[in-house]
């Protein structure tokens, strides 16, 4: 068994909320993603198996028996190139096919936005030109298809965009955003790269942690799962992206 395995294994047992460890939702494995914007695979369709595990991540974490409180959820990658914004698309296009709710994806990396690239539309006006101007938060949002999903893309790019998530005017717009949707999945910057993922957690309800098979070392795996704990973000799962051994079924149960 890959020792990246047994590295999420031992770091899913160490994540708590308060004293209670995590349930069994925590652990999703998928097989390999590609998330380069350049890469043919990500203008592929989405490979069958990585959709099953998207779908029990969806019935686990959005619409299970605590789905009411947990509406607002963050996916932060511990190192860039984990595939993390790739995932975070797959879940909110499954979530969508699975539920009448609506649901807005909004890209919260301002310095290397790819969401607008995987649904391919354009960057626009979004996130940042939201906490810059007045107007209604979906005259910012793009909806896409099917017509209950949507894009809040990070919009305007400028050095001092990233400051405005420690804002009141985030604090508000996270509000209306909870008020307007049914759903809300924000991917973030790597934990470890930017504290711009912290930012964006305090607003949401818990993280989804992703991690890269035969990449993800298991000192930056502890480091991003401590800044976490640190600001209070709830762990609510953990992916471990691009892996290449197989899963059994009762690994899976074991977890």
């Amino acid at each position: 068994m890959s020792k990246h395995f047994e590295l999420l294994q031992e770091e899913l047992k160490e994540m708590r909320t308060g004293t209670e460890i995590i349930p069994e939702s925590r652990a999703i494995l998928f097989p390999n993603l590609e998330s380069a914007p350049n890469s043919r695979r990500a203008q592929q369709d989405f490979d069958p198996v990585a959709q099953q595990e998207c779908l029990k991540l969806v019935q686990r974490i959005f619409l299970g028996q605590l789905a009411h409180v947990r509406r607002t959820i963050v996916f932060a990658g511990v190192d860039r190139g984990s595939g993390c914004s790739r995932i975070c698309v797959e879940v909110a296009r499954t979530l969508a096919a699975n539920t009448s709710g609506s649901i807005c994806v909004v890209d919260g990396d301002f310095r290397n936005p790819s969401l607008p690239h995987f649904f391919r539309v354009s960057n626009g006006r979004g996130l940042a030109d939201c906490l810059l101007e007045e107007g209604g938060i979906r005259g910012f949002a793009k909806q896409l298809t099917p017509s209950n999903l949507w894009l809040l893309s990070s919009g305007a790019l400028a050095p001092e965009v990233p400051s405005l998530l420690n804002s009141e005017s985030f604090k508000l717009r996270s509000q209306e955003l909870r008020r307007e949707f049914d759903f809300v999945l924000i991917d973030t910057p790597a934990l470890n790269l930017y504290s711009d993922a912290v930012a964006l957690g305090r607003v949401a309800d818990g993280a989804i942690v992703v991690l890269e098979a035969d990449s993800t070392r298991r000192e930056s795996a502890l480091k991003g799962l401590q800044s976490l704990r640190d600001a209070h973000i709830e762990v609510l799962g953990a992916v471990l992206n691009r892996r290449t051994f197989p899963i059994p079924d009762f690994v899976y149960r074991r977890l």
